[in-house]
């Protein structure tokens, strides 16, 4: 029982590896997106800030959560498939040329290997032979010279979504003490700590999937989304304090 346990747990960890940086990506995003909307009202300290400030923020909140949410989830997924689409052809190219007698990926796997420190020779033999396979020598190539793996794994619209879903969920929550009762002076310092929550939350979240230090993992999230929320209160209080 205890090694199905342990199983899933592993499976649901490689998936969540998989779609990291989405959810990290959406996640901070719709946090620090949000809650600048929650800081630049407070920063501007406008008159009836309890009232009318509340419900703007609720308004301005919500419209822009989901604006931007289908904007980041459709951006990832048109990144995705212009890249995959990009690779393909890449690869295409290269693999013709390869058919063709050309040497251009072989040339370009063997400096990548002699500037790696393996002699010439030996790199030239390796890319002579691998160059008898022309779909293999075409992959390291697009790996090597380009910086781009086979996108056969990746599915564009399943990290659209998940960009889409990270950045509501973790989006919403420096919103949720406007929901949960009547807007007063308290409801920023409570909005300020549900952020702080979801950031570390995030920060959490990226330590046990990455097995990064945990202090550094928490530590990036929270003084990045501080940063962006600080930028905001000051924009507000500038143009309306």
């Amino acid at each position: 029982m205890q090694n199905t346990s342990d199983s899933e747990e592993s499976k649901g960890i490689a998936h969540m590896r998989d779609f990291l940086k989405q959810i990290v990506f959406g996640g901070n995003d719709g946090i620090v997106t949000t809650f600048a909307i929650v800081a630049g009202f407070a920063g501007a300290q406008a008159e009836g800030t309890a009232q009318i400030g509340g419900i703007a923020v609720l308004v301005f909140g919500l419209a822009n959560l989901f604006a931007d949410a289908v904007s980041m989830g459709l951006g990832e997924f048109l990144s995705l498939r212009s890249r995959n689409a990009m690779y393909r052809t890449r690869r295409g190219t290269i693999a013709a040329d390869l058919h063709k007698g050309g040497r251009r990926a072989a040339n370009a796997v063997e400096q990548f290997l002699t500037d790696r420190g393996i002699p010439n020779a030996r790199a030239r033999e390796i890319g002579t032979g691998l160059s008898e396979h022309p779909d293999v020598m075409a992959e390291l190539a697009m790996m090597f010279a380009h910086g781009m793996t086979d996108p056969d794994g990746e599915s564009p619209w399943k990290s659209g979504l998940v960009t889409f879903g990270a950045f509501v969920l973790f989006g919403a929550l420096p919103l949720l003490p406007y929901f949960l009762g009547d807007t007063s002076d308290a409801t920023l310092g409570w909005s300020a700590t549900t952020t702080i929550v979801a950031l570390v939350a995030l920060g959490l979240l990226r330590w046990r999937v990455t097995e990064d230090a945990a202090p550094q993992a928490i530590g990036e999230t929270v003084l990045v989304g501080a940063l962006c929320a600080g930028v905001a209160y000051g924009v507000g209080w500038m143009v309306g304090g």
